[in-house]
């Protein structure tokens, strides 16, 4: 009778560690900038589950996740690439592959994470497994010139996107062949593109222009064609305004035929008509707009600001194209993130130590959750969308 005892108590503690097990679909990440540590999240409860550390300067921190949502893939500014477990709550893997990265993406089959540095300028492709490197892709645009690379996402056909600041180009990179890298190049797309979007389908990658006006876009479906430039008169002969924080480009709304864009230094939000890539509106917001971000059904739009407006909300309505409501949720909104159907939204307010969920449908607030200096949030439903 007591040789049975080892096994039933193996057996009881194999069921115990069972009894709750966690779901990958519902959680996230929070990133502590001056913590140089993430939160894993639940988003559906919502509460903190885990805290990771040593993950480096996260001043300006991404997040990708795996196609099975179980690993996270942080990019920090100081070169480091970190592969978190969200299953086992625990960094997995870190390594230093810059001296100054900027954000990165993983591929269409999950296999290969990229990352884009400004120092060395270019970019490298590692295994999602090992983190071992599998390309090296120099941004040389000139001999003995390398340029910072911005804007860097993932499309369609095993693909990598991404712009060359010095050099105003933006590059293709096909993966297809780990061994064999493709790289295609579009010179002469405007001066100093510092970020870029992917629309939703993956067809149109398009870059913001800080060095002039307007966008430029190619799209990937006829990359023939060569990058078109749109709105290229818009503020054109405006003076030039400071700019306090240049907007984030990745988070542009595409709300059905209608682009939601940031103005660079300007207190508006643009709409843009995709169909023929003309501005509809200019609508005006409360300050110098950072992230335009849609809520899943495109219903709202919700955008943060730079400073000293950076302690409001405003939320426009895309049936309308106005502003319907201004919140005030606490100091220095930095970064929002949406729950997969759109049902709350996450905001990120560094200077109060907060996260803040709102109710989307009623704006009340849900709850609110310490973090320590929070400047980014994702969320493991990117693991299955273009361009994020």
């Amino acid at each position: 009778m007591n040789k049975l005892l080892p096994t039933l108590a193996l057996t009881l503690f194999a069921l115990s560690a069972q009894a709750d097990p966690r779901a990958t679909g519902d959680l996230g990440l929070v990133i502590e900038r001056e913590d140089s540590a993430a939160l894993i999240i639940n988003t559906s409860e919502p509460k903190q589950l885990a805290k990771i550390d040593g993950l480096g300067d996260l001043s300006h921190a991404s997040v990708v996740f795996s196609r099975d949502q179980r690993y996270a893939y942080v990019f920090g500014r100081d070169g480091g690439l970190s592969k978190i477990d969200l299953l086992q709550d625990k960094l997995d893997k870190r390594i230093i592959q810059a001296g100054n990265s900027i954000g990165g993406a993983i591929s269409q089959d999950g296999k290969l994470i990229a990352v884009s540095n400004y120092e060395p300028g270019g970019v490298k492709v590692f295994a999602a497994d090992t983190l071992a490197l599998v390309a090296d892709i120099p941004a040389e645009y000139a001999p003995g010139k390398r340029s910072k690379v911005v804007g860097l996402v993932d499309a369609p056909g095993q693909k990598f996107v991404f712009s060359l600041f010095d050099a105003g180009e933006i590059w293709t990179l096909d993966m297809k062949n780990p061994q064999q890298p493709v790289v295609e190049k579009f010179k002469n797309i405007g001066k100093e593109p510092y970020d870029a979007l992917m629309s939703p389908e993956g067809r149109f990658y398009i870059a913001g222009l800080f060095g002039e006006s307007g966008l430029a876009l190619l799209d990937l479906w006829d990359t023939a064609a060569g990058v078109k430039r749109i709105l290229p008169t818009y503020g054109k002969d405006d003076p030039k305004l400071p700019v306090y924080k240049m907007p984030h480009l990745e988070g542009w709304a595409m709300a059905g035929d209608l682009l939601f864009a940031p103005a660079v230094g300007k207190h508006e939000v643009l709409v843009v008509d995709k169909r023929t890539w003309t501005l509809l509106k200019a609508i005006p917001v409360a300050g110098q707009p950072v992230f335009v971000m849609a809520r899943p059904d495109a219903r709202q739009v919700w955008v943060n600001f730079a400073m000293p407006d950076n302690n409001q909300l405003q939320i426009i309505d895309t049936k309308d194209l106005t502003v319907s409501t201004t919140l005030s949720p606490g100091k220095a909104v930095l970064h929002m993130e949406f729950t997969p159907r759109g049902e709350q939204v996450w905001v990120a307010l560094r200077d109060d130590n907060q996260v803040v969920v709102y109710d989307t449908a009623t704006l009340r607030e849900v709850t609110r959750l310490p973090a320590r200096h929070p400047n980014g949030i994702f969320f493991s439903a990117r693991a299955h969308k273009i361009g994020f």
